[in-house]
């Protein structure tokens, strides 16, 4: 964990209060993170000590998906919904690797976020940082800046990468995801990692599911750790590519990765789905 304070943080920025992508950047050993965000990850570890594993194991899941959905699906633009903190193996590095001139869009609310993306891509006309909110999707659907490099009428991947979960059933995330796959053209793809509580699969697991729950909710006033089923509706409509619903770390794994099956290991869990 960082041991001292980001320098001049953005005046819109509360650092008393922690925040969804600091938190995570404290998980990943970052250092764009306030005292606030290290005290709710310290509480966090308390319930879920190897909650970094977690979070790196989401790292390398989102890496996975992006180098197969830009080396063999042939799509060249995503749309990263709340992309979080910059961080090594971003989006537009992985893509662009595998097919230079990939087009990403990275989108956020949170304005930490938005000043450091836009400092890393000061110089790339591929790749931009939108301020939106993902429970407004016709605002980043109709967003020029969006539509400057979005074209809905080819592929695209929408990444919902750890970001579900942050919103309260009351917010009508399987709506919000519908309203997005709706304007997707044939042979985009979908991506999610979720939050995810067992049940009688994993009773110890579902435990401590509940008790993260309550954590996340005092502090933060988010998190949702839904069943799978739950989480396999956001899907509806489009043809689950194997492995299917898995850990993160189960999901196409590379030759050689090892991932030790520890208290969060069936709590975050990720699928990637095809448009037909």
């Amino acid at each position: 964990m960082a041991e001292s304070e980001p320098e001049r943080p953005p005046r819109e920025v509360d650092t008393t209060r922690p925040s969804v992508s600091r938190v995570y950047d404290v998980m990943l050993g970052g250092k764009d993170n306030y005292a606030s965000d290290r005290e709710l990850a310290r509480l966090a570890l308390e319930v879920a000590p190897d909650a970094p594993e977690a979070a790196r194991a989401n790292r390398e899941f989102i890496k996975r998906v992006v180098r197969y959905l830009a080396a063999e699906t042939g799509i060249r633009q995503f749309l990263d919904l709340g992309s979080g903190l910059p961080a090594p193996g971003n989006v537009h590095e992985i893509a662009q690797a595998r097919a230079p001139g990939t087009r990403v869009v990275y989108v956020d609310h949170d304005p930490i976020v938005l000043v450091h993306g836009r400092a890393l891509l000061a110089v790339d006309d591929t790749t931009t940082v939108v301020e939106a909110d993902l429970r407004d999707p016709e605002e980043i659907l109709g967003h020029p800046e969006v539509g400057k490099l979005i074209d809905f009428g080819e592929p695209v991947g929408l990444l919902m990468f750890a970001i579900l979960h942050h919103l309260p059933d009351a917010a009508d995330p399987a709506g919000i995801v519908s309203t997005f796959v709706s304007r997707l053209a044939p042979g985009s793809h979908l991506a999610v990692s979720h939050f995810c509580n067992p049940g009688q699969a994993h009773p110890e697991v579902s435990r401590q599911a509940y008790t993260a729950e309550k954590l996340f909710n005092e502090h933060l006033g988010t998190g949702r750790w839904r069943t799978r089923e739950e989480i396999l509706a956001f899907f509806d409509g489009l043809d689950l590519l194997a492995p299917g619903l898995v850990p993160v770390p189960e999901w196409r794994p590379d030759p050689g990765d090892q991932a030790e099956p520890g208290i969060t290991y069936h709590t975050f869990v990720g699928a990637v789905a095809r448009k037909p």
